[in-house]
């Protein structure tokens, strides 16, 4: 799959003897101690090189570790290494990296989504037990969907972002990435909380992330946002997701059609470029081609578009709250189609040919800023992984887990496993225009 990007075999191995130690001597740090998870490479860790699967950093060792590896190391995670992701995290297959694409576990000739599609595959495959994603546009929700597994967006600001490679600082997240809703509410807990040295991070009281599965569901009211969410699905999704709402509707109070705020105003052009501004003067050519070819979109941005798109986003989150006054979550498809092959994403991705983006649905919540769930809801006659992504108002990752645990408790999807083999082949990469 190249998940990986580097194993830290012997310094995983030494931490485990650690709190081997502690728990016979009775000491345990948190239901994370000792548990296997790995970190997307885009995160870093003081001592072990952190790439951002790029030539730019392809000899990187940060001096520090990101403040939420530091929080998840005191909690008894064991990091055992450094997932693969689309460069920069710019880009949603993870068919783009200068260590070759990630592949999808469920079908290797597809990609896993991205950008965070090391993480998803990994966790997918049972590599580890949960893994670290970001997100910016669906990074983390895009690749849970596709592979099968458990994604969390949370609220922006509540997990710390700093010690992480940033893409658009204003809409990037950290969250976790598992094959159950129980794992990524351990993992919740032990990652949340203010940072004052993270300029995005924000001051919310402590939660108890595992005890709000408890919470009952019976009285959720369901807002589905049909328009244009559910535009130009694909047959298979539109399926599995009406089936995932018919389950939803026995577990909870009452579904309604409901319309979000459009987020149209909110792009926020130049933001990539001003951190990577001196590495692009000096050494354009070691981006790969997509990445490059962003990278100068991004200086020909305007700084008045910006500071209009920045005052729309500030307004779009003081009033996002508005949409839940007569629903408690939003339930919708993850993403409106199956993941393309490595082979189709890579063409895309390297083509100078303008191309409409493609319609999808987790941008939105990035603007907004309110925490999105995706879990798996079915699969597609292909055998791909489908998702359903609820999300709430600010601040309501308790009400969001436990709809989530209840939904898993109804249905089987998340037990289901890819039907990878040792000797499954690894089919070969056709060139790409560039690489001929």
């Amino acid at each position: 799959m190249n998940a990986f990007i580097t194993v830290t075999r012997e310094q995983a191995l030494a931490e485990a003897r650690v709190l081997d130690a502690e728990q016979a001597a009775g000491r345990l740090r948190s239901p994370l101690h000792g548990i296997p998870i790995a970190l997307k490479d885009n995160i870093d860790t003081a001592g072990v090189r952190t790439t951002a699967a790029s030539a730019v950093y392809d000899d990187r060792v940060p001096k520090e570790d990101a403040e939420v590896v530091r929080r998840l190391a005191a909690a008894g995670a064991i990091s055992i290494g450094k997932l693969n992701l689309h460069e920069f995290a710019n880009g949603g297959t993870s068919a783009t990296s200068y260590f070759g694409p990630v592949r999808n576990p469920w079908d290797l000739r597809r990609n896993p989504g991205g950008s965070s599609g090391g993480s998803a595959a990994a966790v997918s495959a049972g590599l580890c037990y949960g893994a670290l994603g970001t997100d910016t546009g669906g990074s983390i929700r895009t690749p849970a969907s596709w592979c099968g597994i458990v994604g969390l967006k949370p609220t922006y600001g509540l997990v710390s972002i700093r010690g992480i490679i940033p893409l658009t600082l204003s809409l990037d997240h950290c969250g976790p990435m598992t094959r159950t809703v129980e794992d990524a509410a351990m993992m919740l807990h032990a990652m949340a909380g203010y940072d004052r040295l993270d300029i995005a991070s924000v001051t919310h009281a402590k939660e108890d992330y595992l005890a709000a599965l408890q919470q009952p569901v019976s009285a959720l009211r369901v807002g589905i946002p049909r328009a244009p969410f559910f535009d130009h699905l694909d047959e298979d999704v539109a399926k599995a997701v009406e089936e995932a709402l018919r389950v939803l509707a026995k577990l909870t109070r009452s579904q309604k059609d409901v319309m979000l705020p459009s987020t149209r105003e909110t792009s926020l052009p130049g933001e990539m470029y001003a951190y990577h501004e001196e590495m692009y003067k000096r050494a354009a050519t070691r981006y790969m081609i997509p990445t490059r070819n962003n990278l100068k979109r991004g200086a020909e941005a305007k700084a008045s578009d910006y500071v209009r798109a920045r005052w729309a986003l500030e307004l779009l989150r003081r009033t996002i709250d508005d949409s839940f006054q007569e629903i408690d979550v939003v339930a919708l498809p993850t993403r409106r189609r199956s993941p393309r092959t490595v082979d189709d994403a890579r063409k895309r991705e390297e083509s100078e040919k303008v191309r409409n983006p493609e319609l999808e649905n987790t941008q939105a919540f990035n603007a907004y800023g309110i925490p999105a769930i995706s879990v798996p809801c079915g699969f597609t006659r292909d055998g791909m992984p489908v998702g359903l992504m609820l999300a709430g108002p600010r601040f309501s990752e308790g009400r969001l887990l436990s709809l989530a645990a209840a939904y898993q408790k109804a249905t089987e999807w998340h037990t289901r496993r890819p039907p990878l083999q040792p000797d499954t082949p690894v089919p070969a990469l056709a060139p790409t225009e560039g690489e001929r």
